[in-house]
């Protein structure tokens, strides 16, 4: 038997995007077509972002546990929320929890550590760019966290916000997080953390001048172990 996921998604193309590593990558470990039991809940990205401009993490950790609750009554086992900027207020309800979580960052840095990768380019929205979630997984695995420019942040947060979330993936905006990359490559980076899961969907391996940290599907592998655990 494996366990049930529950994605708490948040906003919907990278919550998309995990779910069909989940199912795909299944078939892998669990045969043709064969995936573990997945259930999806999200309240509107509207909801979050007022609260997140508002700089209430509190609220948004209300949000997230009023998913896990919904979740926890349709038999979901683990929760995972492929959304990296929530998870500043994953870190302060975790433990109130119905159920366990997986943390993505600390997801990541496991990855980044077997790596052995030791400077990281974080790239995500401004509001975790600049918090302590991935410095605070980093930090016990020796790896230090680079981030852009402000400038570079404030423009990656709008770019994020008004096109990646609706899925518009213009060839500008490769271009543009392509020297974003560049630079982080010349600031002594040697990987780049995807710290936003629609990142992914924009910027491939093909695309990056530096190893590429996909957090979205990291943290579908990473249910999927569970799971199958």
């Amino acid at each position: 038997m494996t366990k049930h996921i529950g994605i708490i998604g948040v906003s919907a193309e990278g919550a998309a995007l995990c779910y069909r590593t989940i199912c795909v990558e299944g078939a892998a470990l669990l045969g043709r077509h064969a995936h573990p039991e997945v259930t999806m809940h999200t309240f509107p990205l509207a909801d979050y972002m007022r609260h997140i401009d508002a700089d209430d993490w509190g609220a948004v950790g209300d949000l997230l546990l009023s998913s896990a609750a919904k979740l926890q009554k349709t038999g979901v086992d683990l929760l995972i929320c492929p959304d990296n900027t929530v998870h500043q207020a994953i870190d302060l309800v975790r433990e109130q929890s119905p159920l366990p979580w997986l943390h993505i960052a600390e997801e990541v840095a496991a990855v980044a550590a077997e790596r052995q990768l030791r400077r990281v380019l974080v790239l995500g929205t401004r509001y975790l760019m600049e918090s302590q979630v991935y410095p605070a997984k980093f930090a016990p695995c020796g790896i230090e966290p680079e981030i852009p420019l402000r400038e570079d942040r404030e423009r990656i947060n709008a770019l994020t916000l008004d096109e990646l979330v609706y899925g518009q993936f213009k060839e500008s905006t490769r271009s543009y997080f392509k020297s974003v990359i560049a630079d982080g490559q010349r600031r002594g980076c040697d990987a780049v953390a995807l710290a936003c899961t629609e990142f992914p969907l924009l910027i491939h391996n093909a695309d990056s001048p530096l190893p590429i940290l996909d957090s979205t599907r990291i943290l579908a592998r990473a249910a999927l172990r569970e799971a199958v655990r």
